[in-house]
């Protein structure tokens, strides 16, 4: 909505226009984009109660799983709200900066229960090191790091959602160097953890092969962008590779640890033994 200047598209909210819900002739393609963007909450928040539903039938042998439905559903809803409050504010900085990154927890959560979902229920065991816990720590909360800082430079950039709109208050410039600079710093880490966990086949390979490859996607279009002008297609694969990003963190940090008691072929009860005991 931001790069396609339509954040305005639809005036008001629940309504599109005043007297009527869905966009008119006078709205033109922003409206219709807009009006896009609110009926896909619909669907998405169907697909939330779903899940709920389904989990609520097992919540009482996974409780992690019937957590994890209830945020996201209630994500769901938050995020909803938050439409609402950067219509009526007109795409007031700190409300749209807040309304993504809403939806990037929603993305990192909903990865948390698939992640889970394939994974019996019962108690977790460190499945690495305590260095490589502790390195994929550090460098989990350098995404976090990339992320806010990157919602505060793309909110303080050029693509405000409306031409009408105009950002200031924070320099784009000195945010950018702010945002870039971790994000070589943590690539470097996810860099050695990779080749660390190959060489000990450690569980988080696949995780962190997944992250490295987005993390350096990511630089890429980040460096292509503030070179080019902040081309407003190049900022959008910016913040969709952000939302990857994070997700595949959240998988990574959920591949350090690996469920305590399996079950063998023949169904017989094992204790996994991990490499730091090992």
């Amino acid at each position: 909505m931001r790069l396609t200047g339509s954040g305005l598209g639809c005036s008001e909210w629940p309504l599109c226009t005043p007297g009527s819900l869905t966009p008119t002739a006078e709205t033109g393609i922003h409206g219709i984009i807009e009006f896009a963007n609110r009926t896909l909450s619909g669907p998405v928040l169907l697909a939330a109660v779903v899940v709920l539903v389904l989990t609520w039938r097992i919540r009482s042998q996974r409780k992690d799983l019937f957590g994890l439905s209830i945020a996201v559903t209630g994500l769901v809803i938050i995020q909803a709200l938050v439409g609402a409050f950067v219509v009526w504010e007109s795409l007031a900085t700190v409300l749209v900066g807040f309304h993504y990154s809403v939806s990037i927890v929603i993305v990192c959560t909903t990865a948390a229960y698939l992640v889970r979902m394939t994974e019996p229920a019962g108690p977790r065991i460190p499945a690495v090191p305590k260095v490589f816990w502790a390195i994929a720590a550090i460098a989990a909360l350098g995404i976090v790091i990339i992320v806010i800082t990157g919602v505060f430079t793309t909110a303080a950039g050029p693509h405000s959602g409306d031409a009408d709109v105009v950002r200031d208050g924070f320099d784009a410039t000195v945010l950018s160097h702010l945002h870039a600079w971790p994000g070589y710093i943590t690539g470097i880490m996810c860099l050695v953890l990779l080749v660390w966990a190959k060489a000990s086949n450690l569980q988080p390979y696949r995780s962190l092969l997944g992250l490295v490859v987005l993390l350096m996607i990511q630089i890429a279009v980040g460096v292509y962008q503030a070179r080019s002008g902040l081309p407003p297609i190049a900022v959008g694969v910016h913040m969709v590779l952000a939302a990857l990003v994070a997700a595949m963190t959240s998988v990574m940090v959920l591949r350090l640890k690996e469920p305590a008691q399996k079950l063998t072929p023949k169904n017989e009860l094992v204790i996994e033994q991990t490499p730091a005991e090992a």
